[in-house]
């Protein structure tokens, strides 16, 4: 039934209060430092930093219940109260998801948290080379960080919560793989995606928080974008698949 009212655009799934948290959940210290970098409003004044949470939608009016926006950006514990807002991450020794896992992480936390680690993981498991520029050694990566980090926004952003299951990043000897737990909302397919035709917001509150951090355009570019710098740097093609569960980017990594 969440689906439904979701996929109509007549209950947004981002916005619903998270009925067993409380206003004490959240870490209120990181919030205004969110507005402080990002907003450039510094307050202390507790009134005022309700109203905030109320207006960006992370608290609901009537009972200051802590949304599941607010929670996933600011409670000191997320997953004690959504348990798929994470990333697992593997290293697979081979090109298939049977073969060895050289390493496995379950990244929870912050959405900021989870993304910084995501990236952090991706620099450990994927190779560089060093060039000079101006006296500073410089790393390159083999699949540019821009791109990566651009498909695990993407998918944070977009993904169907109602669906109970992290996001999944696996890295193969020949790719990396970014799973999204569902399929493409609506009307939405891969060809417009790919032209940056669509802009279908399945979590507006989600992604409006990730545009004030500026993560996230306005304009639907993100997998354009991926696709770009993908083919600029290793002159390959990135692929996606679109099944009833979940949404998957695949990017080449470069092989002998």
């Amino acid at each position: 039934l969440l689906r439904i009212f979701q996929s109509t655009k007549s209950l947004f799934y981002d916005e619903i209060p998270i009925n067993n948290a409380k206003l004490s959940d959240l870490d209120i210290s990181a919030f205004k430092s969110f507005l402080r970098n990002y907003l450039n409003i510094e307050t202390n004044n507790e009134e005022e930093l309700i109203n905030y949470l109320i207006n960006f939608h992370l608290l609901e009016k009537e009972s200051l219940t802590p949304t599941f926006t607010g929670i996933l950006f600011f409670a000191n514990n997320p997953q004690n109260f959504v348990s798929e807002s994470r990333i697992v991450c593997a290293n697979i020794d081979g090109i298939d998801i049977s073969q060895t896992d050289l390493e496995t992480k379950n990244l929870t936390g912050k959405i900021s948290d989870i993304i910084k680690n995501v990236e952090d993981f991706f620099k450990l498991v994927l190779s560089n080379k060093h060039k000079i520029k101006d006296f500073q050694p410089e790393s390159e990566f083999e699949i540019p960080m821009t791109a990566l980090r651009e498909a695990i926004v993407n998918a944070i952003a977009h993904r169907d919560y109602t669906i109970n299951a992290p996001i999944r990043v696996l890295v193969f000897k020949d790719r990396a793989e970014i799973h999204s737990p569902g399929k493409l909302p609506n009307s939405v397919t891969i060809e417009s995606i790919k032209v940056g035709g669509s802009h279908v917001l399945r979590n507006p509150t989600i992604y409006n928080m990730l545009l004030k951090m500026r993560l996230v355009t306005d304009l639907g570019s993100g997998v354009r974008r991926i696709i770009k710098l993908v083919k600029e740097h290793l002159n390959k093609d990135v692929e996606f698949e679109n099944t009833e569960n979940e949404f998957v980017i695949k990017i080449p990594r470069k092989t002998n």
